[in-house]
């Protein structure tokens, strides 16, 4: 037998090496490498370039501002201002050192110590900042302020913060630290349209920032926290509370004594400031006005306000809403005053709330029922068709297909004079006027040629004052009548050339007005009256006395007043001949006490027949 065949057993050896595998794999790492540095560098600079791509050129900070408009009444007096306003430049050596030092202690205390960035401040912030998951508090330096104030908007978020912290490095490279908050005071924003301290020195207290006292430089650059806020025109309380915390910081940081603190505190006396005064008539004048300013320039335009009697009849309209007129279910007013023979514009009060800024302007922008306030237009139609003020008109029921005119007192006192029926407001006279002149398209016609554009009906109730006019546009409308004749246009400029047209005869601008004289001497307009002052006017009443209107005034002033509801919600038997007259006899009274205007008022005087 044959056995097998013994060989002797082998060690397992390991498989050969795949030498192609493993090159496959060094490869695909080494591309996949190249992949990642490639397109990660690209998503990294796509990144920087979102980051940076808008920001501005440090080196142009100087043009980035909006030009200033700043409006003067009739004397001189800025009340508003709008846009940018931007002081003197003013330079470390030329202020009181106060002014820097408030600014270091209450913006930055380590100013002169730290680099570009305020590491624990940073430190700081970015605890506060991660624990709100958002960007909430700052820890700015000065020179960040710098950064954000020349060339960035207030937006909180990372990509800003990322571009500020670049351009506060690029602001350290070129700039000293004295230099940096020479920029700082120069340009910081602190409310009112005011950019520097200068330019806030100006604002709120009439003097350069050379001459600012120490309270009045630690209000000045408290401002800059919170300008709205502290206003020292609008809240002069927390304007003073906060000049008190920035003299403490200076204080702390040793750059006053107590004692000088102590006495500046003493010292701050805010001067009172007419809060709004003369805002409907500012806001009214800057959109006028916008169309033919100088495009990129500032500008100071003197207008046609009287400051004093538009602060006047602001105190008499809120003190008449306030009182007799919440009384009466009364919440809106608006008033206007403008003179006859030029239509430049004294006074504008567009509601209850002094205000300006945004806010619904009713001598403008406010279209309502002037009721027997229009019944003027009416009776010059008469006469221009062949009335005189002695024609008689019937006073008596009327009836129009299914209409049937009335008087609130439904009495009827039968053939009376035009000037008794304008006297007395007859709405059955004034429609039978009207049908006796051609019709409503002929009342309408005149009412054009007087100024007034805005849609009328088309029928009798034209008469009664159905249409919806504005208090601007119907007080204009009346100057003719007071002027010689002439239609004219509201004017804000003072100085401008007057637009005078003439649109009716002399002697029937005279008629109207003795009409018109009867109104208050005899008739529905009597409130208005003043002892020694030849008043005419127009009363008006609409429907369910929603509106209650008086039109009238003198030889040189015009005053229109409209008194109800921005919901149209009835008042308590309110009329025209009420509150309404009473409040421009007020308004005229205090222009005759007001000092001579340059404005030329005759008190009391006639114009005289041709």
């Amino acid at each position: 037998m044959k056995h097998p065949r013994l060989e002797t057993p082998t060690l397992l050896k390991p498989a050969p090496l795949n030498k192609g595998r493993g090159w496959r794999w060094l490869r695909r790492g080494l591309v996949g490498g190249v992949f990642v540095l490639v397109w990660g560098g690209l998503a990294v600079a796509g990144l920087g370039l979102w980051l940076i791509h808008d920001l501005p050129r440090p080196e142009e900070a100087h043009a980035l501002r909006r030009p200033s408009l700043a409006l003067a009444d009739q004397s001189g007096r800025i009340f508003a201002r709008y846009g940018d306003t931007v002081g003197d430049i003013v330079r470390l050596r030329d202020l009181p050192p106060y002014v820097a030092q408030a600014a270091v202690a209450v913006e930055d205390r380590r100013f002169w110590s730290h680099g570009a960035l305020d590491g624990r401040g940073l430190l700081r912030a970015a605890f506060v900042d991660l624990r709100a998951r958002r960007i909430v508090q700052g820890g700015s330096t000065l020179s960040q302020q710098v950064a954000k104030t020349l060339f960035l908007n207030n937006s909180r978020t990372w990509r800003r913060k990322f571009q500020e912290v670049l351009l506060t490095f690029w602001l350290y490279d070129h700039f000293s630290r004295a230099e940096i908050l020479e920029i700082w005071l120069n340009r910081v924003y602190l409310g009112a349209g005011a950019y520097g301290v200068d330019a806030a020195a100006r604002v709120y207290f009439g003097v350069g920032a050379r001459k600012l006292t120490l309270w009045q430089a630690a209000l000045i650059v408290g401002l800059a926290r919170a300008p709205a806020r502290f206003n020292p025109h609008t809240n002069p309380e927390a304007a003073a509370a906060r000049a008190r915390q920035v003299l403490d910081a200076m204080l702390a940081t040793g750059a006053i004594s107590a004692p000088q603190a102590a006495a500046a505190a003493r010292a701050i006396a805010l001067p009172a400031h007419a809060q709004g005064a003369g805002g409907w008539f500012a806001d009214w004048a800057a959109e006028e006005a916008e169309a033919s300013l100088p495009e990129g320039r500032d500008v100071v335009l003197q207008t046609t306000l009287d400051l004093p009697l538009q602060q006047a009849a602001e105190r008499a309209l809120a003190a008449l809403l306030d009182g007799p007129g919440r009384a009466l279910g009364v919440s809106e007013g608006a008033v206007v005053v403008l003179e006859a023979a030029t239509g430049a514009v004294r006074v504008m009060v567009g509601g209850a709330e002094n205000l300006a800024g945004g806010d619904f302007n009713r001598a403008t922008q406010a279209r309502r029922q002037p009721g027997s306030a229009f019944k003027p237009i009416v009776w010059l139609t008469a006469l221009e068709h062949g009335e005189t003020p002695e024609s008689l008109v019937e006073d008596a029921p009327l009836h129009l297909g299914a209409w049937a005119p009335a008087d609130i007192e439904h009495h009827y006192q039968g053939a009376i004079t035009l000037t008794t029926a304008l006297a007395q407001s007859s709405n059955t006279a004034a429609v039978r006027l009207l049908l006796r002149a051609g019709g409503p398209r002929v009342v309408i016609a005149t009412a054009r040629k007087l100024g007034l554009t805005d849609p009328l009906p088309d029928d009798a109730s034209l008469a009664l004052g159905t249409a919806s006019l504005g208090l601007l546009e119907l007080t204009t409308a009346y100057a003719p009548f007071f002027n010689g004749g002439f239609r004219v246009r509201p004017q804000f400029r003072a100085g401008a050339s007057a637009s005078r047209v003439a649109v009716i005869r002399p002697e029937q601008a005279l008629m109207m007005r003795r009409m018109l004289e009867a109104v208050v001497t005899s008739g529905t307009g009597r409130a208005a009256a003043l002892p020694g002052l030849a008043v005419a006017g127009k009363t008006g009443t609409s429907q369910n006395y929603r509106d209650a209107w008086f039109i009238g005034g003198t030889e040189g002033l015009l005053v229109g007043v409209w008194l109800g509801n921005d919901d149209g919600a009835p008042m308590r038997g309110v009329t025209g001949g009420g509150l309404p007259a009473k409040l421009a006899r007020e308004i005229l009274e205090k222009a005759r006490a007001l000092p001579p205007s340059p404005i030329g008022i005759r008190w009391g005087q006639r114009p005289q027949a041709p």
